[in-house]
């Protein structure tokens, strides 16, 4: 490409970039910020947040020397705006900090790491969970929130383990066997090198490539460990084929489950439930269940330990209307909405689904005839708007891969899930400004 000029461009009057003149801006950075941009949302919402707990497990003070700690109101403000931005990885938030103007005003000159990010992002699950039940009562107590009605749909999020991480319980106990053995040689390398550097006058501290290699081999040995306690676990609740169970060296606590494309990977089951009026989230549980069967019962618990409500009625699919959930639901006053299951199969038998069948309970009989009445079948088609609505929009926002192990800490990122959804909602309901 030749580097002269054409005539036209020589010409031509136009404004060049001129990146070494130095230009002195004296302007706050809160002034680059737009009056309406929702990063000023998110931190008018943690704002009014109650963060006592969060302040009470800071240990420096006035009193105490020792670095000042990052305000908890900017942590949380930073996972928040992440997560509305589809962002899961605290590296990049970290990097957004130092680049991104949105970051950067939230962090206000403040400091941070990717290690402190990420570590706050799975340490505090109750306080989170308190956090959802706070703000929801604080919608119940201005009316948006009722609680008289609930959908309840669940989703698998794929888990950070690889499907060839599943092993039977031969191989992991051997796994665990060798595991044991190199922590156990480490520790005598590391005591062998403490014994000879005891007569140094400047002994040489361990590198940080020791020390995570050390931490790393101890994890691996706990992660195994715990992979025997769970596979002890799943091979009692098989009635056969226990032989077969196999369970993850690196994530314990993922399950093989059939997911949305039809392939079988391993994932955890997040649950939401949702109001039907606000159509937000007031209930949230992880679990290693590949089915939704069983479902509805704690999540109504749940909503109950929260809010001290239990909802009338319960909109679900087919996959939680089984008959102990129908019994346990309709025990305590929650309505099941709900195709009735096998349906078809009856009527291809001549049997009417609607009808009390030959192992039915009595809750489970009101629920066939309550479903045959056109005003239940009108109100079930509301179901997807409210169930599905949050799993939908998480999805959107990168809810599809957890990029932590563990149910807690993948309960932790299910919470800021459903924080950001409701801060939406609140927005668009006009609870917040």
């Amino acid at each position: 490409m030749s580097s002269e000029k054409s005539f036209a461009q020589r010409n031509a009057r136009v404004s060049r970039p001129e990146r070494l003149q130095v230009d002195f801006l004296p302007r706050a950075i809160d002034e680059m910020v737009p009056r309406d941009h929702r990063c000023r949302i998110v931190w008018r919402f943690v704002e009014s947040l109650d963060l006592e707990p969060f302040y009470e497990t800071i240990q420096v003070t006035d009193s105490k020397a020792g670095r000042s700690s990052i305000a908890p109101e900017i942590l949380i403000s930073l996972w928040l705006m992440a997560t509305l931005d589809g962002i899961s990885s605290a590296r990049e938030i970290n990097r957004r900090c130092k680049t991104d103007l949105i970051y950067m005003w939230i962090c206000g000159g403040v400091s941070v790491n990717y290690h402190t990010i990420s570590d706050f992002r799975c340490d505090h699950v109750e306080k989170l969970n308190d956090i959802l039940t706070s703000s929801v009562a604080s919608l119940i107590k201005q009316g948006f929130v009722t609680l008289a009605e609930i959908g309840q749909d669940g989703m698998r999020v794929r888990a950070a383990a690889g499907s060839s991480s599943f092993r039977r319980k031969p191989t992991l106990d051997e796994l665990h066997k060798h595991a044991k053995a190199h922590v156990e040689a480490l520790e005598e390398e590391r005591r062998r090198q403490d014994e000879s550097n005891d007569d140094d006058d400047d002994p040489p501290s361990r590198t940080r490539r020791e020390a995570a290699a050390d931490r790393a081999a101890r994890e691996r040995e706990q992660r195994i460990a715990r992979a025997i306690e769970e596979s002890e676990k799943l091979r009692d609740k098989k009635r056969k084929d226990k032989e077969k169970v196999r369970t993850s060296t690196t994530d314990p606590d993922a399950r093989r489950m059939k997911m949305g494309d039809g392939g079988t990977r391993p994932a955890v089951n997040v649950q939401f439930a949702s109001d039907s009026d606000a159509r937000v989230i007031v209930g949230v549980e992880v679990s290693g269940d590949g089915t939704d069967g069983g479902k509805l019962p704690p999540m109504l618990d749940q909503i109950e330990d929260r809010y001290g409500i239990i909802p009338e009625r319960a909109l679900v699919d087919s996959a939680y209307a089984t008959q102990d959930s129908v019994q346990q639901a309709e025990s305590v006053g929650c309505a099941v909405v709900s195709t009735v299951p096998r349906s078809e199969q009856l009527r291809r038998h001549g049997k009417d689904p609607h009808q009390r069948q030959r192992r039915d309970n009595d809750e489970y009989e009101a629920f066939r005839k309550r479903m045959a009445e056109a005003e239940y079948q009108e109100l079930y088609k509301k179901r997807p708007s409210v169930a599905e609505l949050p799993n939908a929009d998480c999805r959107n926002r990168g809810l599809t891969q957890l990029r932590i192990r563990g149910l807690t800490k993948a309960t932790a990122v299910a919470l800021w899930h459903a924080l950001t959804f409701n801060l939406l909602r609140m927005v668009h309901m006009g609870a917040i400004a």
